[in-house]
């Protein structure tokens, strides 16, 4: 209670300028008492927050949403109640042949994309009884909690969601009596994996308490094996560092390139290893490069949002890049959010006459929010204003929050088999470069978290019209740039049809590619990857616009990395090479700070 009472101190003289910077927050009255009151809630649900992922109150009014509107309908507990005899009509068959050992005919088979049983060990006895009867409890509970009208849209997309998160606890194949690969492998090894595996348990908790990164990460150091395409930091403000790399080529194009990444992740995923670095590619292809590294926010960050991320980060490079290489036009890139964000500066640009930009890429990055995926679970006023006072007290949003709403969306892939490989087979997976990234994770500002949530994906306001930088609306139509658009096709974070609606926005030249892989292993993928292929095709401004369906139906796969047909495309965007631009430009301000990867990226 006492900090609670301090905290509303400071509160009081600064509340009115917290809420203005919260978009939408609700008008109300700034008396002490409120600011007591307010202040005791954060507090409360920060604490909260410390045992719980997702808002309790949002969770259990889904669940109350569907109870009630479930004991209201006596015609669909009786259908629910008629395919529970008969799932369990089928079951008991299929029990009794399989214990004879006779083939029967499955009573539920699995989904193509569910990878959990594919195993052939889980269609022999009793293996396959156990595989049968949670796959029918899993369909009974999907029917149950999706099928029932007058929940709410939300909450009938939620709730199978939550519950199959909850099911796949139970899963035969996370317990090591019923995993038929397990029992196999113990009675190989005479139970040396399970003593492998409690040794791999015990040292992971060990350096989860210490907060070290995982077994294996020691591999990899930045600016060691990983970001080490040699280059200069030639600039920094509080936001960012601006690389420039040294080239590799004798000439190079005219128009350089500026990478802009998503501020949710560390920029060298587009610099890993010398075997599969973007940037390095691009060099090698007569190509000067500029990278975007953004500082890793802590609670002096709280208040920089959007705005700040377009000035500082976008336009303080686009300034720094046009000094060093003459004012020559700029190819720019854009990853994930990085690609929104950029998106959002072109629109601006656009909308002053400012025709530095060359062209637009963006990577798997949405303008639209609509049909933003699963993602969307997560989003609604209960879940915003949770993580709004999660963030509260530290001004920011710890890096294991967001990483654990990832791991969720594919819980098999990320958590149980993972679980599965390390504590009852008793093997390590080979730590890869991409792994190291991935849990080198970075934190996200109050405000600009909080815009985000709100503004993108709650509101949908940037395809609105309705996003504003400053006083200025974005208004993306007015970017009549050549774009390039990258799509992935197991993207849970931008899904493919979500990316692919930049047609109905930007009434601009698109060339559109669709890559396998997911968000990030559809990025990096550099020629010679195994098992990569892509889908491209151009749309101008005259054509008729196709649906993606239409267009996944229609247009004619190649095999390989999409590397090549990009930098293919940015060549012919490209005009007359010459030699590479100086390394900075100190006369105008931008003199070499340091060597590359920089500060910003090894802030913990």
């Amino acid at each position: 209670m006492q900090l609670v009472t301090s905290k509303v101190n400071q509160e009081f003289s600064n509340e009115e300028n917290r809420e203005d910077n919260i978009p939408f927050s609700r008008k109300v009255s700034h008396h002490p008492n409120h600011l007591f009151t307010t202040s005791f809630d954060r507090e409360f649900h920060a604490r909260l927050g410390k045992f719980f992922a997702l808002s309790p109150a949002s969770v259990s009014g889904a669940y109350f949403d569907w109870f009630t509107h479930l004991a209201m309908s006596p015609g669909k507990q009786i259908s629910l109640l008629e395919g529970a005899l008969r799932r369990s009509s089928s079951l008991s068959d299929y029990i009794f042949w399989a214990t004879l050992g006779i083939p029967a005919e499955c009573c539920i088979p699995s989904q193509p994309y569910d990878r959990r049983f594919e195993d052939k060990s889980w269609q022999t006895w009793p293996y396959n009884i156990y595989q049968q009867a949670f796959l029918l409890a899993e369909d009974w509970w999907n029917e149950a909690t999706s099928t029932v009208r007058g929940v709410s849209q939300h909450n009938s997309d939620v709730l199978p969601f939550l519950t199959r998160q909850y099911l796949d606890m139970w899963s035969p194949l996370n317990f090591p009596f019923t995993n038929p690969q397990v029992i196999e492998r113990t009675v190989k090894l005479k139970g040396v994996n399970l003593i492998k595996g409690a040794k791999n348990f015990e040292e992971d908790m060990v350096r989860h308490l210490k907060k070290e990164p995982p077994a294996g990460s020691e591999k990899f150091k930045v600016g060691k094996n990983l970001a080490v395409t040699k280059g200069k930091v030639i600039y920094q403000n509080r936001l960012i560092e601006l690389i420039q790399y040294s080239p590799l080529t004798e000439d190079v194009y005219a128009e350089p390139i500026l990478i802009v990444p998503a501020w949710i992740m560390k920029y060298y995923i587009l610099d890993l290893s010398s075997h599969n670095s973007l940037v390095k590619y691009l060099l090698e292809h007569n190509h000067t490069v500029f990278m975007i590294s953004w500082k890793n926010p802590d609670s002096n960050d709280r208040d920089l949002g959007f705005e700040d991320y377009v000035n500082l980060g976008v336009m303080d490079a686009l300034e720094a890049i046009s000094a060093i290489t003459k004012k020559k036009k700029i190819h720019s890139v854009g990853y994930c959010l990085g690609g929104t964000l950029l998106s959002m500066a072109a629109a601006l640009l656009a909308q002053k006459k400012d025709d530095r930009l060359k062209t637009m890429t963006l990577f798997a990055s949405q303008l639209d929010y609509e049909d933003a995926g699963e993602l969307l679970l997560f989003i609604d006023e209960s879940q915003i204003t949770f993580i709004e006072d999660v963030m509260w007290e530290k001004g920011y949003l710890d890096s294991s929050r967001m990483a654990g709403t990832f791991d969720m969306l594919r819980s098999y892939d990320l958590v149980w088999s993972k679980g599965i490989e390390r504590y009852f087979m008793g093997k390590r997976l080979l730590y890869t470069d991409l792994m190291a990234w991935d849990d080198d994770a970075t934190r996200m500002p109050y405000k600009m978290h909080s815009e985000y949530l709100r503004k993108l994906f709650l509101h949908n306001l940037l395809t609105d019209g309705k996003f504003k930088i400053g006083d200025q609306v974005v208004a993306l139509d007015n970017i009549k740039l050549p774009i390039f658009t990258v799509g992935t096709q197991k993207d849970h974070i931008s899904p493919w049809r979500s990316v692919y609606k930049i047609h109905l926005f930007i009434d601009s030249t698109i060339t559109f590619l669709l890559t396998s892989g997911g968000h990030n292993a559809g990025i990096v993928s550099e020629p010679g990857h195994h098992h990569r292929s892509y889908q491209v095709s151009t749309h101008k401004k005259p054509d008729k616009y196709i649906d993606p369906d239409e267009w996944f139906r229609k247009t004619p796969s190649h095999k390989g990395s999409w590397w090549p047909a990009w930098e293919q495309w940015l060549s012919e965007q490209s005009t007359e090479k010459s030699a590479p631009p100086p390394m900075g430009n100190p006369a105008k301000g931008y003199p070499i700070l340091r060597e590359a990867p920089g500060i910003y990226v090894l802030e913990k």
